[in-house]
């Protein structure tokens, strides 16, 4: 929820990275997030997320998410459910609730498409960003992102995001739950090679850092 007086809605830019920034080596280390989604049609999506900040799981691409729920379910200490709306540049419906850990873990066990990632948070000069890496059929996707308690305008963007994907509804979490990147990540190199990268306009201006 926004903390700006716009109530139950997120506001976020997301971009694509093709490998770990080193810049996140230098932060504490990364929360384990399992997600399930129960709805996921038409850019709306119910989730559930446990995660974990004690769980150093290193992802290869061979986690099976019902395992790791079994073999750490002590170590998860916070869940929640959330609404999303579709995504309109940048702006989100997003209402979230938390719930008991071991509800949310049965709930998960029980039904839904799961993705794993290690999230990793990191400020960059005065915005918070958070840089997640997929594991499962997801891997190798990261993914950065700005959010804000209001519109994302005037984005100083890091050297290491390489195209935006925030209208991308392809890189939606719930997206990928269903088709994951890996079953596309070839195509979308090519796609990538061909159109080249892209930013969206219309927020202010944008600062790529390898321009500076």
């Amino acid at each position: 929820m926004s903390d700006c007086g716009f109530g139950d809605f997120e506001f976020e830019r997301r971009f694509f990275v093709d490998g770990l920034p080193p810049a996140v080596l230098t932060e504490p280390d990364p929360e384990l997030i399992v997600q399930s989604y129960y709805l996921a049609a038409e850019g709306y999506a119910m989730r559930m997320r446990v995660q974990s900040s004690t769980v150093l799981l290193p992802l290869d691409g061979t986690e099976d998410e019902l395992q790791v729920l079994g073999d750490f379910a002590s170590e998860f200490e916070f869940c929640a459910i959330t609404v999303k709306g579709p995504m309109n540049g940048g702006t989100r419906y997003e209402a979230e609730r938390e719930i008991d850990v071991n509800v949310g873990l049965d709930m998960i066990r029980l039904g839904g498409k799961r993705i794993i990632k290690n999230r990793y948070a990191l400020w960059l000069g005065g915005d918070g960003w958070v840089v997640d890496v997929f594991g499962g059929a997801n891997r190798p996707l990261i993914v950065a992102e700005c959010e804000r308690g209001g519109p994302v305008t005037d984005l100083s963007i890091p050297s290491f995001c390489v195209t935006e994907v925030t209208d991308d509804r392809r890189f939606s979490n719930e997206s990928l739950s269903h088709t994951p990147f890996g079953g596309w990540a070839d195509a979308f190199e090519r796609e990538l090679a061909t159109d080249g990268p892209k930013f969206l306009q219309g927020f202010g201006h944008n600062t790529l850092e390898s321009d500076a």
